[in-house]
């Protein structure tokens, strides 16, 4: 790991080393399979039934019956209220994945079947399947061994919360859930997983160790594992250091490598030897956001311009050493279904731009473009702002700068602080910024980032993309139950999209992953975390 995890609570947990250890402690109702990218029942044990009525739809669950935690109790439908309790309280540190199930108004549990439930919820979208069922399952006797959150039904928590902040029990509660030390100690982190945590020091390592007869092993289902006796994962800040234990063999996996580095591995005959590297396509993309709100970026010829001088092959050569797939929008083109290959993606062309630029009205003169807007003259200049401390996009900052100054527009490139720069998203006071995206693909909901009800001050529509037709054509995306359906929406939204040029995606990137020679079925995938290690096998 390049950084140790903030926090290994399975709820507030903000990083993919938290995320990966997470997955080897506890488990969700439903999860990706790596081995084929497929989503596949995990402690559920069939995919739900969903059931429309209305304007609600209901979601049922039946959990295994082999499934146990930690000390050998049955995992039940209590488990998964007093979850979506925590899930939903307030007070309590769980802003990153509170609106993930807000569409959930009540659990109803089976009478007969203690491990049988009913999730209510409001109106319907297919990613509901997959929201559902994607979140850790905590055991409540040991998260809530005094039972303070018992006797507060779970539709208390999807109405109005101000009365529940007052509440005594769910005070006393939060005060002890939202400490680090309770968030990070093995006592409290047993899932139903197949490892429990027996190590952490701080800035070394994280140890984890499998459990005796853990319940899955017994099922010989290929999503169900607990191969390797211990896990131990080292922290190793300077990629340096990394590669040289690499090469050292004091490590049998090493993701995330630098291209530079992964490129030289690739030379190396003593690595070839001893490690298979591998580059699966990830859903993990790079892309450039303009404000349109702003009057010198209105008129969508001159964003069309801007994008003609992003030059996206340089940009995958320099910062990705070619580790990449240039895309024509938002859906990852390793989803070959709804990925749009009667489009291209932008090509680097300053004759082009500056054709564009003209018919928007701007003039060339010896020291850039001008336009008359609302009565006054104004230049073409524009500020690139990115999140300090990532050297890919400062470097694809640069080689904007670089495009745009051979046809005379000048460009200020700034480095901001991760709050101000989120601050100056949300509040749209920015020109144009590059920033990281993820993906997956089980779910295609796009209107956080590009409806209309999200642009306001403080939404997260950053650009200020879309219109009525856009926002119809957002809905019905997430309407659409039918693949064929789907794929045409999305489709079209990628044309739109590409025409508006408000947000550019310029590429998906590929995972350069290491791993030893001597292990099989490692799963390598283009999905976090890029390989299951709980699979990971000796050869014979």
């Amino acid at each position: 790991m390049a950084a140790e995890p903030h926090t290994l609570s399975p709820i507030n947990f903000s990083d993919a080393a938290g995320m990966q250890i997470n997955n080897l402690l506890f488990q969700s109702l439903l999860g990706p399979d790596l081995a084929d990218g497929q989503l596949k029942p995990v402690l559920a044990k069939s995919m739900p039934h969903i059931e429309q009525k209305d304007a609600v739809t209901y979601i049922t669950y039946e959990i295994r019956e082999e499934a146990r935690w930690a000390n050998g109790t049955a995992v039940t439908s209590d488990d998964v209220a007093f979850t979506l309790k925590v899930l939903k309280a307030p007070l309590l540190q769980n802003e990153h994945i509170k609106p993930q199930v807000a569409f959930i108004r009540d659990l109803l549990p089976d009478k007969a079947n203690n491990r049988k439930f009913t999730f209510v919820c409001d109106g319907f979208t297919p990613e509901m399947e997959l929201l559902s069922g994607d979140f850790f399952i905590l055991p409540a006797y040991l998260y809530d061994p005094e039972q303070q959150l018992k006797n507060i039904p779970v539709a208390a928590f999807s109405d109005s919360l101000s009365k529940l902040e007052n509440n005594d029990y769910l005070k006393a509660y939060a005060a002890r859930f939202n400490t680090p030390v309770y968030n990070n100690s093995g006592k409290i982190l047993q899932g139903s997983a197949g490892y429990l945590l027996e190590e952490w020091i701080p800035g070394q390592s994280v140890m984890l160790r499998r459990k005796e007869n853990w319940w899955g092993n017994n099922l010989e289902i290929s999503n169900l594992t607990a191969n390797p006796e211990r896990i131990i994962f080292h922290v190793i800040p300077d990629n340096t250091t990394a590669i040289l234990s690499l090469k050292n063999q004091q490590l049998d996996v090493l993701s995330d490598i630098p291209a530079l580095d992964f490129d030289e591995l690739k030379q190396n005959q003593g690595v070839l030897k001893d490690y298979n590297l591998h580059t699966p396509d990830s859903y993990a993309a790079i892309y450039t956001g303009l404000n349109s709100r702003l009057p010198k970026f209105k008129d969508k010829r001159t964003r069309q311009a801007i994008a003609h001088l992003l030059d996206t092959e340089n940009i995958i050569k320099v910062t990705q050493q070619s580790y990449a797939t240039p895309t024509v929008g938002i859906v990852p083109p390793a989803v070959t279904e709804y990925y749009n290959t009667g489009l291209k993606p932008y090509k680097y062309d300053i004759t082009k731009a500056k054709q564009l630029l003209e018919q928007a009205g701007w003039q060339q003169r010896s020291k850039g473009w001008y336009k008359t807007i609302d009565g006054k003259e104004q230049q073409l200049t524009i500020t690139a702002i990115y999140k300090a401390g990532n050297n890919v996009v400062e470097t694809t900052a640069l080689i904007f700068k670089d495009s745009a100054g051979k046809l005379g527009i000048p460009v200020q490139v700034e480095a901001q602080e991760s709050g101000l720069f989120s601050q100056n998203s949300r509040n749209h006071t920015f020109e144009l910024f590059f920033r990281p995206i993820n993906g997956n693909p089980f779910a295609f909901n796009f209107k956080p980032i590009l409806h209309t009800s999200y642009a306001a001050l403080g939404g997260t529509n950053y650009t200020g993309f879309g219109n009525a037709a856009t926002d119809k054509l957002l809905d019905d995306i997430n309407k659409a139950s039918d693949k064929k359906e789907k794929a045409a929406l999305l489709k079209q939204l990628q044309v739109v999209m590409q025409d508006e040029a408000t947000f550019l995606t310029l590429y998906y990137q590929k995972e350069r992953i290491a791993i030893h020679n001597r292990f099989q079925n490692t799963k390598v995938s283009g999905l976090q975390p890029t390989y299951d290690v709980s699979a990971f096998m000796l050869k014979k």
